[in-house]
């Protein structure tokens, strides 16, 4: 995006790519299908879904947020469509549809592009930056823009080292929690429509669905809390307690809804009285945590075993030893600090014609084609701004 931008008659443009393929997590994006963007029209929404950016981005998606960038792709033959958690992806339900654009349009304003350069070192040079890449090439631009993507590790950054910029220590965003519990286990691939998922003790806390899977919990409701918390569950090396709400509902209203089912039917077993929407595996789950046998009446249930059954599915807890990525779609929080950018073009304050966009930003987002609109709005921002 930012190269296509930055093309111009009066300008020439290089793009060097470190692997020997172009647009890789595009490619994989969305399962391959490519959550290119979200549907969200207003920026003022747009917003709070980045916990590493947030008002900071204001700026920039005045410019160029999602009506922006829909009309980019779809003016260029891209058709796209709405799905109902508003998600937005090619029709064609293929990435390739997304890297086809981006090339054809890349070959029109012939940008030059280099496979397998590795970036070594970025040394600035009588107004222009001198470039050095592992295989000796150096080069000399009057403007650099810099698009490493997220980096796990500091080190990831070593080519700005002769800079002075500062940075925030990378940790892992979007991960899925692993729990140790094989009972839990057996129950892999059931989901839940609208759970909530709390750290006990703290004010984090996020809803939406939730994927039982074979190493533990997967689902927005669980990314969404790794992207807010990301800093705080590094500091905790991944290992804490959580609970879970099977139900979206407050407790008053889950007791409500049990006594009134059970008064309906007082003869019918316990393990064939789920309430909620519930999977019968899940709710029969719960009511042997709750030491409540599925064969019992629903008129023979104690006060002490229906509070018990309550906690079950009001808060639920679960202990968390570890994380594992979600999917292959690796995001990190950190990166080059936002207060070393003028963020409605991304250029370095201290440093003139030298830009950074994208993920190598302490910049990121919750899943759902989020993490793309920051990608191509601070790429469309500094391609714009550098050509000028």
């Amino acid at each position: 995006m930012a190269a296509i931008e930055a093309a111009a008659p009066h300008t020439e443009v290089q793009l060097f790519e470190k692997s020997n393929k172009l647009l890789s997590k595009v490619r994989i994006s969305g399962g391959g299908r490519c959550n290119v963007l979200h549907h969200c029209p207003h920026s003022s929404e747009l917003l709070k879904a980045y916990p590493r950016g947030g008002r900071s981005l204001k700026k920039a998606f005045g410019k160029f947020a999602y009506a922006e960038a829909r009309e980019w792709f779809e003016s260029r033959g891209l058709e796209l469509k709405v799905e109902s958690d508003g998600r937005v992806f090619p029709s064609s339900d293929d990435s390739a549809s997304v890297i086809k654009i981006l090339e054809r349009e890349a070959h029109h304003r012939k940008v030059q592009i280099h496979l397998g350069m590795e970036l070594r070192s970025i040394y600035p040079q009588d107004g222009a930056y001198r470039i050095e890449f592992r295989d000796g090439a150096n080069l000399i631009f009057d403007k650099l823009i810099l698009a490493f993507g997220g980096q796990p590790k500091l080190r990831g950054l070593q080519a700005l080292s002769s800079l002075d910029i500062d940075f925030e220590l990378p940790v892992p965003s979007l991960f899925t929690f692993n729990v140790k519990n094989p009972e839990l286990h057996a129950l892999k691939g059931l989901s839940v429509p609208n759970a909530e998922v709390q750290i006990p003790g703290t004010k984090a806390r996020q809803s939406g669905p939730l994927l039982i899977t074979h190493w533990g919990f997967s689902g927005p409701a669980v990314l969404k809390l790794s992207a807010w918390e990301a800093r705080s569950l590094a500091a905790l090396n991944y290992q804490f307690p959580i609970l879970i709400n099977w139900t979206g509902c407050s407790e008053n209203e889950i007791r409500t809804t049990l006594q009134e089912t059970f008064a309906r039917h007082p003869q019918r077993s316990l393990g064939n009285a789920k309430c909620f929407n519930l999977a019968t595996r899940l709710w029969q789950f719960l009511l042997q945590n709750a030491g409540i046998a599925i064969d019992k009446p629903c008129a023979e249930l104690s006060k002490k075993s229906f509070n018990r059954l309550v906690e079950q599915l009001f808060r639920a807890p679960y202990a968390v030893e570890g994380k594992s990525t979600f999917k292959d779609e690796f995001v990190t929080a950190g990166g080059v600090k936002r207060s070393n950018l003028h963020l409605d073009r991304y250029e370095f304050k201290k440093y003139p014609g030298l830009y950074a966009i994208g993920e190598m930003i302490d910049v990121d987002a919750i899943t759902g084609g989020y993490n793309f609109q920051h990608a191509w709005t601070s790429g469309f921002l500094a391609g714009q701004h550098a050509r000028s």
